[in-house]
């Protein structure tokens, strides 16, 4: 089996000089950006010379940088198989303890995404939200659950608000067709990326509609139909998919919104607990 490049890094990581630990690290956290630089510009952006970065290469068992590089473009592009994610997580933890380690590392990808995302797309997005006539949200398979949540507080914000998790092509469309300028479009995506993701995306924008683009990476497919993008780390590389990350950045939306439309937010919600209550839709302590 061709080990990949992830799970060659974690296995020779004990092996790697101070310099090629800091590309090791490097290319780990920022394998979307490291695939389109020089070894000589990989090495300055870590601090290390050009020829530790062919060493390092050569001590991944690759016959030059260029191999590396093109291992890591090809990462990118087919992102991992869930057998080659079981490989890599299991090179990642070895015999450290499990808990621990996971929550390390979504607490690491919740720094990279607030050092990463765009705080102006992101705002701008929330205004474009706030003003749309309607809202639709797709994502589908893991990312599904992000896009109910959020469309449940939405929902409860505003009166036009439609949740897609279809993968059939046909139901896309339809859910879709009457899409146009007024509207916004939420989509959800992180790898392995679903193309009916990307094509309603690409469709959402056909019809003039503003595109909100939620991943991981700046090469994701669905950046490109998009308007603005809000970043979000997951981790291609473990078993689940982790979605902290982005549900973190989905509860900082769905936050500012509130503040942006608060003077309506709040006759909404009051009427809301009034109802709540009458109709004792939260549990509370009752008399014996």
């Amino acid at each position: 089996m061709d080990t990949h490049l992830l799970a060659k890094i974690e296995n020779n990581m004990g092996n790697f000089s101070k310099g090629q630990k800091l590309i090791a690290k490097y290319i780990e956290e920022h394998y979307d950006k490291a695939a389109f630089m020089t070894a000589s510009k990989l090495g300055s952006t870590v601090g290390v010379s050009e020829s530790t970065v062919v060493r390092f290469a050569a001590e991944l068992g690759y016959s030059g940088y260029p191999k590396l590089q093109k291992a890591m473009q090809e990462m990118i592009r087919d992102r991992l198989t869930s057998v080659q994610r079981i490989e890599v997580t299991s090179s990642r933890i070895g015999n450290s303890d499990v808990l621990e380690s996971v929550l390390n590392q979504d607490i690491e990808k919740i720094r990279r995404t607030l050092e990463e995302t765009s705080k102006e797309d992101f705002y701008k997005a929330v205004d474009v939200i706030s003003k749309a006539k309607n809202i639709y949200i797709y994502a589908v398979r893991s990312a599904a659950a992000l896009a109910s949540f959020l469309g449940y507080y939405y929902s409860l914000i505003f009166e036009n608000v439609n949740i897609i998790n279809t993968n059939g092509k046909s139901n896309i469309y339809e859910s879709m067709f009457r899409i146009n300028k007024d509207d916004v479009m939420i989509g959800i995506s992180f790898p392995r990326y679903s193309t009916s993701t990307v094509d309603a995306v690409k469709f959402a924008s056909n019809r003039g509609a503003k595109v909100i683009a939620i991943t991981d990476s700046m090469a994701s497919p669905v950046v490109k139909p998009a308007d603005y993008v809000i970043i979000a780390k997951s981790d291609m590389a473990s078993v689940v998919d982790s979605l902290v990350a982005p549900l973190s950045v989905i509860n900082a939306l769905i936050v500012a919104t509130v503040l942006n439309k608060k003077d309506d937010v709040y006759v909404i919600f009051n009427d809301l607990e009034n109802i709540w209550a009458e109709y004792e839709v939260y549990e509370k302590d009752r008399e014996e």
